[in-house]
């Protein structure tokens, strides 16, 4: 009897092992340490859902010192998350970038300025000191001072909030899932504080993506697709089950020594829903549109020489 129990639990351990096995291997680079804004991945891979599409995912977290735009083009990933404003510049340097899941609707960045300074309206901007991030998406904001004629003096930003806590600067570009929430939690009242959404403006540009190279539908044309709907399961998954997810958001920040606050990560995951899911619009297929717009700004910013073709920016459809 007990023989024959042995035999059956090294069966199932063998087909078990050979399963792993054949799990297809993945890099994916998410464009920041870990956080709430990448709830979905850390569900679809704690929860077996890329398993169960055959997928072994690695997940690397980028920050100041390397991005994820260039481990995708250096190999070193597979599929990227990236802005839309950082992704056209890569596809009109000739690299042939996919946009393969547009998750972001919506622009979630804000300009902020504490009430004390008397900032009621986009013509108080001038003269003013206007930090932006220098993150890969800073022309849309400066796109923003460009349309309403703003000459201000731009200081570059790089982290944190400091520079608009001590009043360094007098208007800041914050992203209202983070830093937005973060200057709330540093004692200053939204009652406090004026605001100028960019999604409220013709400058409403979706941000984050996800990226492959072209080369990806090459070698196996299923792979983006299998990445794809698992990641979209993932965050199906996070969104239902909000305490689990942030269980293992605060699980991935512990792991990588990245300082936790679960109040924020509550905060970052309910607005990330309100980005993906908006004005009728939800994830999926990245709108010509939306890309057309996104690519003139960066035109006429400089930052462009030249507008890629959008066929060749998406898979085609199926």
């Amino acid at each position: 009897m007990m023989r024959t129990v042995l035999s059956i639990l090294f069966a199932v351990l063998m087909v078990i092992s050979s399963d792993a096995q054949n799990l297809q291997k993945v890099k994916f680079a998410a464009q920041w340490m870990p956080q709430a804004q990448f709830a979905g991945y850390y569900a679809a891979k704690e929860k077996g859902i890329y398993e169960k599409y055959g997928l072994d995912v690695e997940i690397i977290h980028c920050g100041l010192n390397n991005t994820s735009q260039e481990l995708l083009l250096n190999g070193e990933a597979d599929f990227a998350s990236m802005f839309l404003a950082t992704a056209i510049p890569i596809a009109a340097e000739g690299n042939k970038l996919l946009n393969i899941l547009q998750l972001s609707r919506k622009s979630a960045l804000v300009f902020v300025a504490k009430k004390e300074k008397e900032i009621k309206d986009t013509e108080d901007f001038s003269g003013r000191k206007i930090g932006i991030w220098k993150s890969g998406f800073e022309e849309i904001p400066k796109a923003f001072l460009k349309k309403h004629n703003i000459h201000a003096e731009i200081i570059p930003v790089l982290y944190s909030i400091n520079m608009f806590l001590v009043d360094a600067i007098d208007i800041m570009t914050v992203m209202w899932y983070n830093e937005y929430h973060t200057i709330l939690n540093s004692g200053i009242n939204e009652d406090e504080i004026d605001t100028f959404f960019l999604h409220d403006s013709d400058l409403n540009i979706p941000e984050d993506g996800i990226y492959c190279l072209r080369s990806t539908l090459s070698s196996d044309n299923k792979l983006y697709e299998k990445f794809a709907a698992a990641t979209m399961e993932g965050w199906s998954y996070a969104f239902d089950n909000r305490e689990e997810a942030l269980e293992l958001v605060i699980q991935e920040m512990n792991r990588l020594k990245v300082p936790a606050n679960k109040a924020h990560q509550i905060w970052m995951l309910d607005k990330m829903h309100e980005v993906f899911y908006t004005d009728g619009k939800e994830p999926g297929r990245l709108d010509e549109t939306e890309f057309f717009v996104t690519a003139r700004i960066l035109k006429d910013a400089g930052k462009i020489s030249s507008i890629p073709p959008f066929k060749l920016f998406v898979p085609e459809e199926k």
